[in-house]
């Protein structure tokens, strides 16, 4: 009688299985190597032994080792030569002994059966090992029938497969079994074997701190120190509690430092946020300032054009009527016979009578146009925005090194605005405790006092003179008389006096506007354009300039900005034999030194285009004789000569 694959084998084919066993073969030649039956529907693989044909179906379904070798969709092995079964392999049935089985079942059914020994001995050599096995319990065994399977009392590290009591019998008793190895259930039983050499994995390298298998053993590790892995876990048992304090001392820093990288992320974030959002409203703001001023400046030059306009019209029209009038009593008085006195005579009168009448309307307006200056306005506001556009952004560049830390970052965003940051460009001003000048007083300068009156023959025709102390800008040309030292295209005046040796000082209020105060050449050309005339945009001239927000030191078209407060006086030192020009804050007989002007050269490695410029051109200057210079830059601008006089007596009587 046959059995079902996997099911337990019956009596007659015990005795048929012992009668018929070969040396060398379990269960003889008509066993299943798997479920240790009688063949059933036999199958034979390439390296000739031979299977039930569900029991080989099964074993192949099952996952293979670690390289693929083997399982669903890879290549089998034959559980006693370890041959490879291709995948593609089409099982068929081995007709032979599907005929000789039944005949030899019917030979075996009147043995009497050997008992069944449920304890009988293993079969000698078969190793049988404890494993950490905690998940055992719910290990099933491989070979009992889908849907009747039971819990596994032992797995084989050779067979790759969990077997129950009753199929563990074969590996206790047979001698073919000799080499397996048992070990308590596994789930993962490819994870137990050497994924080179497709051994059981039975020893632990400390040299590369891997499991090794025999082979290994004998080829790559030969010169190792290998150790069983049970000795080598009771090594790892032994650090373990170490090892999990200092990982728990790792995981809490990470916890600590990951918090604090989220809060630097979180406060990056809010800070651009928050500085973007500045920004764009700024930028808003600046634009409808910039819209504002568009739209008064072309205002102003449609007003000035509608109302100019229209005086011009009405004179033109006066002056064709009167040229009509003029040609028709001409005409009429050339047209009088010879004979005809009395006509003649109320002709030649009328005549006279139309070039007598003098009806020209009056204009108020002279040769210049009112708004002519809306273009030069623009280029100078153009220039300062162009000019303040460049230095903070030198200094956003120049800030790299002195960024917000991490504690100000966070002090920052609390806070309602952001703390300026002084930028390493502002190391370029001047430093007083390192100049002898700044620790005196002002009475130390009212000694080189230097009396400026301002010259008539040089000021623009937009600038009027008050006296020789005072000059302001006016929308109206003043007829000046013609001079060849007039300034013809920037707003600029100079002083009467020539400065060539020694030490001069004088001061100068700032009452309204954007004004630059500065010394020139004598012999600068004051037809020079609008561009290359002003004051310190060229290389025969210096100022400092105040353009409503800070003020500006410029030379050779090269500009430093000062960060300083505003002063309504300006004393200006020019040491003339040092080839030095310094601008200094006036107030309560209190210097502040704004910039010295003077060849300094820079320390290695620092680099400033403006105090290069200094350095290559400034001295030339002092090579012609100077005179004080004064740009008015703005429609409002306004100054006024300081009165030293006094205070040079108050001085002098002092002494």
């Amino acid at each position: 009688m046959e059995t079902a694959p996997g099911s337990a084998p019956s009596s007659s084919a015990v005795a048929l299985r012992l009668a018929l066993a070969a040396p060398g073969l379990p269960d003889g030649p008509f066993g299943c190597p798997i479920c240790l039956d009688l063949l059933k529907d036999p199958v034979t693989v390439p390296c000739g032994h031979n299977f039930c044909q569900g029991c080989l179906g099964a074993l192949r379904q099952r996952p293979g080792p670690p390289d693929g070798s083997g399982g669903a969709g890879g290549a089998a092995r034959c559980p006693l030569c370890q041959e490879p079964v291709p995948a593609a392999l089409r099982l068929r049935k081995n007709r032979a002994l599907c005929e000789v089985l039944p005949l030899l079942a019917a030979a075996a059914a009147g043995s009497s059966p050997p008992s069944p020994a449920a304890s009988s001995p293993m079969a000698p050599g078969a190793e049988e090992e404890d494993a950490a096995g905690e998940e055992g319990a719910a290990v099933l065994c491989d070979v009992c029938p889908a849907g009747a399977r039971v819990a596994a009392a032992r797995s084989c590290l050779v067979c790759l497969a969990s077997f129950c009591g009753a199929h563990l019998e074969p590996h206790r008793r047979a001698p073919a079994f000799r080499a397996h190895r048992l070990v308590a259930p596994l789930r993962r039983l490819e994870e137990g074997l050497c994924p080179r050499h497709l051994q059981p994995l039975d020893g632990f390298c400390r040299a590369e701190q891997t499991c090794v298998c025999a082979r290994c053993r004998a080829h790559e590790h030969r010169a190792h120190d290998v150790v069983p892995l049970e000795q080598e876990r009771e090594h790892k048992e032994a650090q373990q509690a170490k090892f999990l304090s200092d990982v728990e001392n790792e995981l809490e820093e990470l916890t600590v430092t990951i918090a604090q990288a989220k809060k630097m992320v979180e406060l990056i974030k809010g800070a651009a946020t928050k500085e973007r959002e500045g920004v764009e409203k700024l930028f808003a703001e600046a634009s409808e300032v910039l819209a504002t001023f568009q739209k008064e400046v072309t205002g102003f030059i449609e007003e000035g054009e509608r109302s100019m306009l229209g005086e011009a019209e009405a004179d033109l029209r006066w002056k064709e009527e009167r040229r009509a009038k003029l040609a028709q009593c001409k005409q009429n008085l050339e047209n009088v016979p010879g004979t005809d006195t009395i006509y003649f005579l109320q002709e030649f009168q009328a005549l006279k009578v139309a070039m007598e009448e003098n009806l020209s309307p009056s204009l108020s307006f002279q040769n210049e146009l009112n708004f002519t200056k809306c273009t030069q306005a623009v280029s100078a506001m153009k220039d300062v925005l162009s000019a303040a556009c460049k230095s903070q952004w030198d200094r956003l560049q120049g800030k790299a090194t002195d960024g917000l830390s991490f504690q100000e970052m966070e002090e920052g965003l609390c806070s309602p605005g952001l703390s300026a940051q002084r930028s390493p460009s502002e190391s370029r001003f001047p430093d007083k405790s390192n100049n002898p000048a700044c620790r005196e007083s002002r009475d130390y300068f009212l000694k080189f006092a230097f009396i400026i009156d301002l010259d008539s023959d040089t000021a623009d025709k937009f600038i009027q003179l008050f006296g020789t102390k005072g000059a302001k800008r006016v929308l109206c040309p003043i007829p000046y008389p013609e001079s060849p030292t007039r300034f013809i295209n920037c707003e600029q005046v100079l002083g009467v006096n020539l400065m060539n040796r020694g030490n001069y000082y004088w001061e100068v209020e700032l009452i309204d506007g954007w004004v630059s105060i500065g010394v020139i050449a004598e012999d600068f050309n004051p037809q020079e354009s609008y561009n290359r005339g002003r004051l310190g945009r060229n290389e025969k001239s210096c100022c400092l300039q105040w353009n409503g927000q800070n003020y500006v030191a410029w030379f050779g078209g090269f500009e430093s900005v000062i960060q300083q407060p505003f002063f309504h006086t300006i004393g200006v030192f020019l040491e003339y034999s040092e080839k030095a020009l310094t601008f200094y804050g006036v107030k309560d007989s209190k210097m502040t030194c704004l910039q010295q002007l003077k060849v300094s050269h820079l320390a290695k490695g620092q680099s400033d285009p403006f105090q290069n410029k200094i350095n290559n051109k400034f001295t030339s200057l002092f090579f012609c004789k100077l005179k004080p210079a004064f740009f008015l830059e703005s429609v409002d601008a306004h100054l006024q000569i300081g009165p030293l006089k006094k205070d040079c007596v108050s001085v002098l009587k002092r002494r």
